[in-house]
């Protein structure tokens, strides 16, 4: 296949694709309002596309995204552009409309999709992922129209509203089925059709999959999953970590040549591909129309911090991403942070949310740390973790300050404070600012654990109208909003 070859190239030629990919977006991007403004018809250099384009947050890009939502044309970017994708706005509790260009689609999102499968079947060249079908988890939101003919959806909805119609052929469930925005409806059809279908692969956000395979298997009556679809080989899979929900998927998949790849996908782009099965960093695709930069995080709340094209960037250090695309995103903070574990090929993992943390006391907790803690505890105690969230009690009735966590288990531990024990001594060991903060109980107290009913997160999800698709719970959280609500519904019974 000529794209596994084309993939070699991405060791020690990164930087090279990336200026081109540069050249390319400020020649075309020169023709919109945006990049008449900013003169990139002018820019020659990445030093002066630094020095003329300001990094931009969603909110000072809003306005221009609404006037293309209205139908004008060339304003971030050449042409009209129809399709918007609606983020679950995990940077704020506000809906996001991301622009979704030909160009994007075709050499982003699909371009992503397709690197997916080469570089897969790269790796493992015996597959049989053809002789069945593909289970493919699209988003809660079906397209709609919005204003002025424009169109608004999940980005998965998106893509398998555009895909080429011979694709359907190899995937389930029908298209009408995908597209419903009922979650809990679209889950038992889900089931129902894909039951007596060979399907071979899998593709979806981990905690969303999970409830469509669990009915699955309710359906059939089967323990396994390999019972139902004795051919299933790969689950791809993005949106969040996996690690929590590992071995819920071991405990109904125990086919030993059962295999699971990472992507990062989002609404923005495709930017990740984890290509070496031994390895849990993804590898940084950057031939596509997409030009990253990255701000160091201990200089993120600067005002002036430093940002660095690909080659700027130092193995082990946590970035925030800047991105810009053929999609009219300019020098975009994704809200993401990476860390690079590799810079030949250029290969990183996720570490969390630019506002995924807790900082109250100086602790600098982040997605990573959480992500440790919790499969180090659950390890010692056989526990498994469906959801959770955690945020900062900033003084209880005894002048004390906490981190609290809610979560809901799947499996739960025999010994809730141990548990809490083990966690907190993992968080320790792997962050040495929150180490400090607990020496001795001096500033923070150990950390409380809350167990959380089933169903909970779904229903606090349903309740806020994200059930389903790309939305996902806020992990960390410096606010106890999202907290408080969460534990006055705890309270009651299921929705």
């Amino acid at each position: 296949m000529p794209r596994q070859k084309a993939l070699e190239h991405y060791q020690g030629e990164a930087v090279d694709m990336q200026r081109d990919v540069l050249r390319r977006l400020m020649e075309r991007g020169g023709a919109s309002e945006y990049g008449r403004n900013h003169l990139l018809g002018n820019t020659l250099s990445y030093e002066d596309f630094a020095r003329n384009v300001p990094v931009n947050t969603y909110e000072e890009l809003k306005q221009d995204i609404d006037r293309m939502r209205h139908g004008e044309a060339d304003v971030l970017w050449p042409g009209t552009v129809r399709w918007f994708a609606k983020s679950s706005g995990t940077t704020n509790d506000k809906s996001k409309f991301i622009p979704v260009s030909h160009e994007g689609l075709h050499h982003i999102h699909y371009a992503g999709g397709f690197d997916v499968v080469a570089a897969y079947l790269r790796n493992h060249p015996d597959s049989r992922l053809f002789d069945g079908k593909g289970l493919i988890l699209g988003g809660s939101h079906s397209p709609n129209y919005n204003i002025s003919n424009s169109l608004v959806g999940d980005l998965s909805a998106i893509l398998i509203e555009n895909i080429n119609p011979l694709v359907n052929l190899v995937r389930v469930p029908t298209k009408r089925t995908a597209l419903l925005s009922d979650f809990e409806v679209k889950r038992d059809r889900i089931a129902e059709e894909c039951l007596n279908k060979n399907v071979t692969n899998v593709s979806g956000v981990p905690s969303w999959m999970l409830s469509v395979l669990v009915r699955v298997l309710e359906l059939s009556g089967k323990q396994h999953l390999e019972e139902v679809w004795p051919n299933l080989e790969v689950f791809f899979h993005g949106g969040i970590a996996f690690t929590p929900y590992r071995p819920q998927y071991e405990k109904i998949i125990t086919s030993p040549s059962m295999r699971y790849m990472e992507t990062y996908n989002a609404s923005e782009g495709f930017f990740g591909i984890q290509d070496d099965p031994s390895d849990a960093s993804m590898l940084l695709m950057t031939d596509y129309d997409v030009f990253y930069e990255f701000i160091p995080m201990d200089e993120f709340e600067r005002e002036k911090p430093t940002v660095v094209p690909l080659e700027g960037v130092e193995v082990g250090r946590n970035y925030a991403m800047v991105i810009t695309t053929s999609c009219g995103l300019w020098r975009y903070l994704i809200g993401d942070t990476v860390r690079f574990t590799s810079k030949d090929p250029y290969k990183f993992i996720i570490t969390g949310r630019t506002k995924y943390f807790i900082n109250a006391f100086g602790e600098e907790l982040i997605m990573e740390n959480a992500e440790q803690g919790l499969a180090y505890a659950c390890r010692e105690t056989g526990a498994e973790v469906s959801e959770y969230t955690a945020a900062p009690v900033f003084m209880d009735s005894h002048a004390k300050c906490r981190h609290q966590w809610l979560i809901e288990f799947s499996k739960a531990p025999d010994d809730l404070k141990r548990f809490g024990n083990l966690l907190d001594r993992k968080l320790q060991e792997v962050n040495s600012d929150y180490e400090a903060k607990r020496f001795h109980d001096i500033t923070l107290q150990p950390l409380e654990i809350v167990k959380a009913r089933e169903g909970l997160f779904n229903d606090w999800l349903k309740l806020n109208g994200k059930l389903g698709g790309q939305h996902k719970v806020p992990r960390l959280s410096n606010s106890r909003k999202n907290m408080e609500e969460l534990l006055q519904l705890n309270e009651q019974e299921r929705i």
